[in-house]
Order: structure tokens, then C-alpha cells, then sequence
């Protein structure tokens, strides 16, 4: 694994999480097909760079886009 792979599979992940819904990482990882490894990696990726967000409900962590608007 590679910071360019990594790169790729948070793309990946990116899209999936486009629809505005909150994923379990089970989902997630079926959604996707990146095995544990490469999904926490691009979760990781994502949560860097403030993209992602995560809550806690009766089912569990989920795992949601975080939309950040720069004006100016």
C-alpha cells in the first residue's frame, strides 16, 4: 500500500458517501469491496483531511460526509 492507493480508495469511499446518508462501516466495506486495511486507511485519509464525520446511534458508530463551505 501506497499514499497513491490510498489516495484511490478514499475516492472510492468519497463517492459512496456522496448520497448523504450515514454508513456503517460494514456497509461501507461491502459497499466499497476494500478489505479492512485499505478501507481504514482511506477512512483515515478522509478524516485528516476533515471530509468525514463520524456519530454514534443505537446501531453504532456511522460514518458520514462532512460538507465544508469556504466563502471568501
Amino acid at each position: 500500500m501506497n499514499k497513491i492507493q490510498i489516495g484511490e480508495h478514499a475516492g472510492i469511499v468519497w463517492n459512496k458517501l456522496k448520497d448523504n446518508r450515514h454508513w456503517e462501516y460494514d456497509e461501507l466495506k461491502k459497499a466499497t469491496g476494500l478489505t479492512d486495511r485499505d478501507l481504514n486507511a482511506a477512512i483515515g485519509w478522509l478524516a485528516r483531511e476533515d471530509k468525514i464525520d463520524f456519530d454514534m446511534d443505537e446501531h453504532g458508530d456511522r460514518i458520514f460526509l462532512t460538507v465544508n463551505v469556504y466563502i471568501g
